[in-house]
């Protein structure tokens, strides 16, 4: 392939991925929004995104659309802390914690490299308040494993609940974070360093 072809793909496939990346507040905006990396209030206590905004591909932000209408039926409904992050992002994540158990290799990218891995929980609507999961958010011990059984009934229930429901929409959980699910068809989107400028 000549140089000029190679050019040629390499910008249709970035516009064509640009073009998957959504707003998830116009696809479903009643979803609650406190993303972590726009604000000092995260284990680096460095401001890392631009602006409060939640990217995603399409139909992962469809999915969370359809878990919000089912958990509204509950009074229930989600609050996302992170979703789509910049490939440059991740490096500087992992000079702050270079374990593979929590950040993703930078040289292999994150799922949140292609906008198909959120981290969220669930709140109630009369009050807005999380239910309790037994541990924050970013909490890099073994009670933030989604297989941690140190929890309360109440908390296992809580953790129950958010799992079943990710999972009946296409959504995967990890061992050490209950707060993280990846799309289904995660490995069909690649690692994109699209800014948060350029998408806005």
């Amino acid at each position: 392939m000549n140089l000029q072809k190679y050019t040629l793909l390499t910008f249709l496939l970035f516009s064509f991925s640009c073009a998957k990346l959504v707003d998830i507040e116009k696809i479903s905006p009643s979803i609650v929004l406190d993303i972590r990396y726009a604000t000092t209030n995260n284990f680096t206590k460095t401001k890392l995104y631009p602006s409060a905004k939640c990217f995603l591909q399409e139909p992962v932000a469809q999915a969370l659309d359809n878990i919000q209408k089912e958990l509204k039926a509950k009074g229930l409904g989600l609050k996302i802390w992170d979703g789509y992050r910049p490939h440059s992002v991740q490096y500087k994540l992992w000079e702050i914690v270079p374990d593979s158990r929590y950040v993703g290799r930078p040289e292999k990218g994150s799922k949140h490299n292609c906008g198909c891995a959120v981290d969220l929980t669930i709140i109630r609507l009369s009050d807005g308040k999380e239910l309790d999961m037994g541990t924050e958010f970013d909490n890099f011990t073994k009670k933030a494993w989604s297989i941690c059984k140190d929890l309360s009934n109440q908390q296992l229930k809580n953790r129950k609940l958010l799992h079943a429901i990710m999972k009946k929409y296409g959504f995967k959980s990890i061992k050490t974070e209950w707060w993280h699910f990846n799309w289904k068809e995660w490995d069909k989107y690649p690692i994109l360093n699209i800014q948060f400028e350029e998408l806005e």
